[in-house]
């Protein structure tokens, strides 16, 4: 995915707010959805884009496992009450996972194995990448992910 993560966390949020009530569900949602690509600044500054994204730890299902068990924990012990936004958090996270397993690659079984997944692939049928993505007919999955997004903004200013 390309564009489709900030409005995947957008329709995480409205949903999580049905469930309950919390200042913090819709930002916790939206930044659990989008953190994973705040890599692209090392990708692009640091890194000169030698390796793939997709390979830095936060991209990496089980880092997140590791993070959120003792989170939870933690947040169920001592602050019970940032329980819901931790959840729309790592769903978030989780989120942004699973949509870059569409058209990208994930390593979902490490630390048992290096193996990268995705459902579809992109062939670079085009000069540019994001041309041969958007041109690609996986690209209607983002395209439902905004219009989703889009329906329940204005449903909700009605």
């Amino acid at each position: 995915m390309i564009t489709a993560h900030l409005p995947s966390g957008y329709i995480l949020g409205r949903t999580a707010q049905r469930y309950g009530v919390h200042p913090w569900l819709m930002p916790a949602a939206i930044i659990g959805a989008i953190l994973p690509d705040f890599d692209l600044i090392w990708f692009y500054l640091v890194d000169n884009r030698a390796i793939h994204h997709h390979h830095y730890w936060v991209h990496i299902p089980f880092f997140w496992f590791v993070v959120w068990l003792p989170t939870m924990l933690a947040l169920r012990r001592w602050k019970p009450r940032w329980l819901p936004p931790a959840r729309a958090f790592f769903a978030g996270i989780l989120l942004h996972l699973l949509l870059d397993t569409v058209a990208g690659d994930i390593a979902w079984g490490l630390p048992f194995t290096d193996q990268l997944f995705h459902l579809f692939t992109v062939p670079a049928t085009q000069s540019h990448f994001v041309l041969s993505y958007i041109l690609h007919w996986t690209f209607s999955f983002e395209l439902l992910v905004w219009a989703l997004a889009i329906y329940l903004y204005a449903k909700a200013k009605l």
